[in-house]
C-alpha cells in the first residue's frame, strides 16, 4: 500500500514539475488553471466547443487546455485559424489519434486520421482523382437526387393521412433516412431500406455500428489523456476490439460482394467502392486502407448532412421572413408544375445563402478534427510545442462579434451584401475546414445539403408545432464531435404544389 502511495506522488510531482518546466520554456496562451494529475478535464463542460469559447472570453482567443498531462490550444478567431490552417499548415497538418480513433482507424490507415506525409499526399490523391471529381459527382447526381424525393415522398404521405392531420412530424427522422440511403449507395451502391421503409438485415447491423461507432468517439475517459491509467479502463479496450471486428467483417462482405460483381462484369464503376477496387493495384491499397476510406465517407457524410439540414430548418421555421423569401425565389425560378434539382442551384442565391448562414451558426464539426503541432511553432506571439493538440473552435469563428455584425442573428441576406465563400479560402467561414486537411467531399455536401433544403422549402409550408411559438424551438447542442440538437426538431409541414409532384420515380 505504501509502495503505491509513494509511485502515485511521484508520478503526480514529476507530471507537476513537467508542467511548471513547460510553462518556464514555452510562452503558452492563458487559459483555466489545471488540476494535477487530471489538468482541466474535471472543468470541462459537456458541450465543449460553448465551454472553450467562454473560457476564449475570459482568457483571450487562444487558450490553454490540459487534457491530463496533454496540452491542447484552442483559437477561436478567424485571423488565428488562418495562422493554424494556413499560415503554419504543414507543420500543423497531423491528427491527434485518440486511443478510440488509432483503434478505429489502425493507427490512421484512413483518410481522417492519417498524418500528414506520403501516406496521406497519397491516400488524399486517390479521394480527390477517384472519388470527388466533377464527373464524379454529376455522374452520381440522380442517386442524390432520387433519395431526397423518396424523402420527400415519405413526409407527403405522412402529413396528408387524415390520421395525422394537423399533428407534428419529427424532422429528423426523414432527414435520417435520406443521409443513411443516399451515402450507403454513393460509396456502397447498396440501399438498405425497402420501398416501405424497412430496413434490411445488413442495414440494421450497418446502423448499430455507425450508432455505436459515435458513441465510443464521444467518450472523454482519463485513460486516453493520462496513459498510465489506462489500466482503470480495460472493458474499453475489449469494445474497441469488438467494435472494429464487427466493423471490418461488413465492410469486408460489402468489398466481396462488389468483386464478384466486377468480376463477372456486372459492376457499375461509379459508387465509391468500385472506384477503390479499380484503384487499388495503381495507388497499391492495402485492405485497411480501401476499408478506412469506406468508412471515412461513411462517417463523414452521413450524420453532418442531417444534422446540417436540421439545424437549418429549425432557424427557417423560427424565423418565417427567411422561409418566405426562399419559397418566393423557388416558385419564381423553379415554378409550380415541376420539382427543384440541383442544375437550379445557380439561379438560387437565396437558397445557397440559407444553407450557408445556417453552417455559419451551426458547423457539424464545431472544433473540426484535432491537429497536432509536428514542431514547435508561434501562433498568435504564443508558443504552440511540438506533439500539442491544436483545435479550431469553429463555431466561436463564426459567431466573432469582430467579423460578423449581429453574429448571433439569423440574417442569410448577409451574403448577398458580401460574398463569404465556406470552401476554405476564407477563415470567417470554416464548416468544411481548410488548408490541407479540409474535407476533400466539401462540393458533395454543399449540393445535399442544398438539395435537401430545396425540396423541403419548395414543396412545404413549414410551423410549429399548436401551441408553440417559433421562439420557444429548443436551440441547446448535444454533446460529440457531431453536435446534434438536443431536443429533435418537431414541424408541421402543408404541401404547397400539386400532388403528382410528390412521386418518387425510383433509380
Amino acid at each position: 500500500m505504501a509502495f503505491h502511495l509513494i509511485l502515485i506522488s511521484t508520478l503526480i510531482l514529476f507530471l507537476t514539475a513537467y508542467k511548471l518546466y513547460q510553462r518556464l520554456r514555452f510562452k503558452l496562451p492563458p487559459g483555466p488553471r489545471p488540476w494535477p494529475v487530471v489538468g482541466n478535464l474535471y472543468d470541462i463542460k459537456p458541450v465543449r466547443f460553448r465551454c472553450f469559447a467562454e473560457w476564449g472570453q475570459a482568457y483571450g482567443p487562444i487558450i490553454s487546455v490540459w487534457f491530463g498531462s496533454k496540452l491542447a490550444v484552442v483559437v477561436s478567431t478567424s485571423a488565428l485559424a488562418k495562422e493554424v490552417l494556413k499560415e503554419h499548415d504543414q507543420q500543423l497538418a497531423d491528427r491527434h489519434r485518440s486511443r478510440v480513433s488509432a483503434k478505429f482507424s489502425k493507427n490512421g490507415k484512413n483518410l481522417i486520421w492519417a498524418d500528414y506525409g506520403p501516406y496521406y499526399v497519397k491516400v488524399r490523391k486517390v479521394c480527390t482523382l477517384e472519388l470527388f471529381t466533377a464527373k464524379s459527382l454529376e455522374a452520381l447526381r440522380p442517386i442524390r437526387e432520387d433519395e431526397v424525393m423518396a424523402m420527400v415522398e415519405s413526409i407527403f404521405k405522412d402529413c396528408t393521412d387524415p390520421e395525422n392531420k394537423g399533428k407534428s412530424l419529427s424532422v429528423r427522422s426523414y432527414l435520417g433516412a435520406v443521409a443513411l440511403n443516399n451515402i450507403t449507395r454513393l460509396v456502397l451502391g447498396k440501399r438498405f431500406t425497402n420501398e416501405e421503409g424497412v430496413i434490411d438485415e445488413q442495414g440494421m447491423e450497418f446502423r448499430g455500428i455507425v450508432t455505436n461507432g459515435s458513441k465510443l468517439a464521444a467518450g472523454l475517459n482519463l485513460g486516453d489523456f493520462v496513459p498510465w491509467l489506462q489500466w482503470m479502463y480495460p472493458s474499453l479496450e475489449e469494445e474497441y476490439l469488438k467494435h472494429c471486428a464487427r466493423r471490418d467483417r461488413l465492410a469486408k462482405a460489402i468489398i466481396e460482394e462488389h468483386k464478384l460483381k466486377l468480376k463477372h462484369g456486372v459492376g457499375t464503376k461509379q459508387h465509391f467502392v468500385d472506384a477503390l477496387l479499380n484503384a487499388q493495384d495503381q495507388y497499391e491499397l492495402s485492405d485497411d486502407t480501401l476499408i478506412g476510406l469506406l468508412w471515412d465517407m461513411i462517417t463523414a457524410g452521413m450524420d453532418t448532412t442531417a444534422v446540417s439540414v436540421e439545424w437549418a430548418m429549425a432557424e427557417i421555421i423560427k424565423n418565417p421572413r427567411v422561409q418566405q423569401k426562399a419559397q418566393e425565389e423557388l416558385d419564381r425560378v423553379v415554378g409550380s408544375d415541376r420539382v427543384v434539382n440541383e442544375t437550379d442551384f445557380a439561379n438560387l442565391p437565396y437558397l445557397q445563402h440559407v444553407a450557408k448562414e445556417a453552417m455559419r451558426l451551426h458547423p457539424p464539426t464545431p472544433l473540426m478534427l484535432p491537429h497536432r503541432a509536428s514542431s514547435h511553432v508561434k501562433i498568435g506571439s504564443y508558443d504552440i510545442p511540438k506533439d500539442c493538440i491544436v483545435y479550431v473552435n469553429v463555431w466561436a469563428v463564426g459567431r466573432d462579434p469582430a467579423v460578423w455584425k449581429d453574429p448571433h442573428e439569423f440574417r442569410p441576406e448577409r451574403f448577398l451584401e458580401e460574398d463569404v465563400d465556406m470552401k476554405g479560402h476564407d477563415y470567417r467561414l470554416l464548416p468544411f475546414g481548410a488548408g490541407r486537411r479540409i474535407c476533400p467531399g466539401t462540393q458533395l455536401g454543399i449540393n445535399l445539403v442544398t438539395s435537401m433544403l430545396g425540396h423541403l422549402l419548395h414543396q412545404f409550408t413549414w410551423n410549429t408545432p399548436a401551441g408553440m411559438k417559433p421562439n420557444e424551438i429548443d436551440m441547446a447542442e448535444t454533446p460529440g464531435t457531431v453536435t446534434y440538437m438536443r431536443t429533435p426538431l418537431q414541424a408541421v409541414a402543408t404541401p404547397r404544389l400539386p400532388s403528382h409532384l410528390y412521386k418518387r420515380v425510383a433509380v
